[in-house]
């Protein structure tokens, strides 16, 4: 197997290598058995079943076959040495991803920013190095800069941007994976990110806003967001694909990659893992595994190609009522005691449907894919207790535009019970009104434009509505609700 040192939108998945991509011929032919270009696996391990896949994206599950070198001739490998380098196993890449985005209207307030991330990642094949059957190593690190527009100007829970995050340069993945049985079992240790593998819809990757990467219900309840970008930490993944129709996989981490806050001092957690590097072993544990099925993926299947997957997530931790005490009362009520009910563990379950619905008859490579994700979690500890998402994405959709694609989707987060409960006893015991917390949803179009291989711009709106689920605007609170946001945006990336 071959360890890449690239972006980290590449090869985290680890069901198989990304091999040297075929002609159009044989992409055809390829797509027109639903087996995927590149990599046989998607995210998870499972086969590459959505045909309007993008080119390029920001989430750490996505798959990157093409390089900015592949345009350049000698001048894309100066001196021979990243031919040489691969030869003897070792394989680099840089992924630098830039965007503008801007509220035009609502939001906690209006603004624009300009943020960006450069990816360096490294892969070592061990066996071509160190003559090691099955072994391989993975890294990778991010240059992060810029202002995100969620945290400073929109002011919502489901971030605007994928590679919105403080600025920092941090340690991502690190991690050894050994592979037994002819590739079917393997076995991953170091320092990990659930989202490069778990919850991840094929199709869902085209879009920018963070939430159709990992689903937005996981990251606002798990402490610190879990270990999803930016922040990883130690843990371990088996998986196992006894053929090229089903593939198990399950994985333990450390359940908090920032740590608590336990001084009261820094709630932010990228400030209390700057760098990417805490190594928390010590926290208790998140449990996460999952099931995938791929159907009409061999030739004549008589249907088009899709993948239904089923997982859940269990968090060892213990976590706080929202809205009672540890007496039972509201923690609104005067006479509360002020100490929030403790519940022991927090779980939560998720199903995913990509689906082929439509190929072009002259080119099989091209046409429609959808997606369908569902997420719950118990309403009387979390924030959240419902996620849904859906989309569509056609890839080729105009002449001579073959390698494009254009994407709708929406998202709704519902806000839990209990949440919503303590906005009621707020305004009982209070006295004075305040909004009460409904849900919030995301509207994005998107179009991703391959200008060569490697190079992508991508256009993008997105309308938000009820930022943070309809909540008092904390920066101008005479205003009434956070009102709803159209964000208009423009990204471009160049990987090498």
């Amino acid at each position: 197997m071959r360890i890449r040192i690239g972006f980290a939108l590449g090869l985290a998945l680890g069901a198989a290598d990304v091999e040297a991509q075929p002609s159009s011929e044989d992409a055809a032919r390829i797509a027109g058995e639903g087996i995927a270009i590149g990599s046989p696996f998607g995210a998870g391990g499972d086969p590459q079943t959505s045909v309007a896949q993008p080119d390029t994206s920001a989430k750490p599950s996505a798959n990157l076959n093409t390089s900015i070198a592949d345009q350049l001739g000698p001048a894309g490998d100066p001196g021979g040495y990243r031919a040489f380098l691969k030869t003897k196993g070792i394989e680099y890449s840089l992924t630098y991803i830039g965007e503008v985005l801007g509220n035009a209207t609502g939001g906690a307030r209006r603004g624009a920013i300009a943020e960006g991330r450069l990816d360096v990642q490294v892969d070592m094949d061990l066996e071509k190095l160190a003559g090691w059957t099955g072994a391989a190593i993975h890294a990778n690190a991010y240059q992060i800069h810029g202002t995100g527009l969620s945290r400073y100007y929109v002011d919502n829970f489901i971030t605007v941007s994928a590679i919105e995050a403080l600025p920092s340069t941090r340690l991502y993945e690190a991690w050894f994976e050994q592979k037994l049985f002819d590739g079917q079992l393997a076995l991953r240790i170091g320092q990990l990110a659930t989202d490069t593998e778990f919850a991840v819809s094929q199709t869902g990757t085209l879009f920018i806003n963070s939430t159709f990467g990992w689903p937005n219900i996981m990251a606002v309840i798990l402490p610190s967001g879990g270990p999803i970008y930016p922040l990883a930490t130690p843990g371990a993944r088996i998986k196992y694909v006894p053929n090229r129709n089903l593939s198990f996989q399950a994985g333990v981490y450390d359940g908090d990659p920032a740590g608590p806050d336990r001084l009261g001092v820094q709630p932010d957690p990228q400030r209390r893992n700057r760098t990417g590097t805490n190594f928390r072993l010590t926290d208790p544990p998140l449990a996460i595994a999952e099931i995938s099925y791929a159907y009409n993926i061999d030739k004549g299947s008589g249907g088009e190609p899709g993948t239904v997957t089923l997982g859940g997530w269990h968090h060892f931790g213990r976590f706080a009522s929202l809205d009672r005490d540890d007496a039972g009362r509201a923690l609104a009520d005067p006479a509360s005691t002020g100490v929030a009910r403790r519940f022991r563990g927090n779980s939560g379950v998720y199903g995913i449907i990509d689906q082929t619905i439509y190929r072009e008859p002259d080119d099989p490579n091209d046409g429609a894919s959808v997606f369908l994700r569902l997420s719950g979690a118990p309403a009387d500890r979390n924030l959240l207790d419902l996620y849904l998402d859906a989309g569509i994405a056609y890839k080729g959709l105009f002449p001579g535009r073959s390698d494009d694609t254009l994407g709708l989707a929406f998202a709704l987060s519902r806000v839990s019970r209990s949440a919503r409960q303590a906005d009621v006893d707020a305004i009982q015991f209070s006295g004075l009104p305040q909004p009460r917390r409904s849900a919030e949803a995301v509207l994005e179009a998107t179009y991703q434009a391959v200008l060569g291989p490697g190079v992508t711009i991508q256009p993008d709106v997105q309308y938000v509505f009820k930022p943070s689920g309809g909540v008092t605007n904390p920066r101008f609170p005479e205003l009434g609700r956070v009102k709803n946001a159209a964000v208009f945006g423009l990204r471009a990336t160049i990987r090498y």
